[in-house]
């Protein structure tokens, strides 16, 4: 069997791919993750500017400004994050869906 013929074996096909699989779905899964700790940490962030801004605020009028800033980022930020989340959940089905279809379940599982 020459090289060329190995690479275009079915086989070879589904066993690299159902290796690949598992790795592409906890890697999909750590990404969630880092993501997901990203955006806590910036409502955090968040959180702190706002109470920062409010203690500086020597009127009403500033007050109101600080709580304007910090809406128009918390609505920015809400936005983006509900954009990861929809791009995360496609991601995740995709790579479930390979992980179950490719091995997940072991070759010797009858359907």
């Amino acid at each position: 069997m020459t090289e060329e013929s190995r690479s275009n074996d079915p086989k070879d096909t589904i066993r690299i791919a159902s290796f690949q699989t598992p790795s592409d779905f906890f890697d999909t899964l750590q990404e969630m993750s880092r993501d997901w700790m990203a955006c806590a940490t910036a409502e955090v962030e968040l959180g702190f500017k706002l109470s920062e801004n409010l203690m500086a605020a020597r009127s009403i009028p500033d007050a109101v400004a600080a709580y304007g800033e910090w809406f128009s980022e918390e609505m920015g930020t809400r936005a983006n994050g509900a954009r990861q989340m929809l791009s995360h959940g496609q991601k995740f089905v995709d790579c479930s869906s390979r992980f179950l279809r490719n091995g997940w379940m072991g070759p010797n599982v009858a359907t």
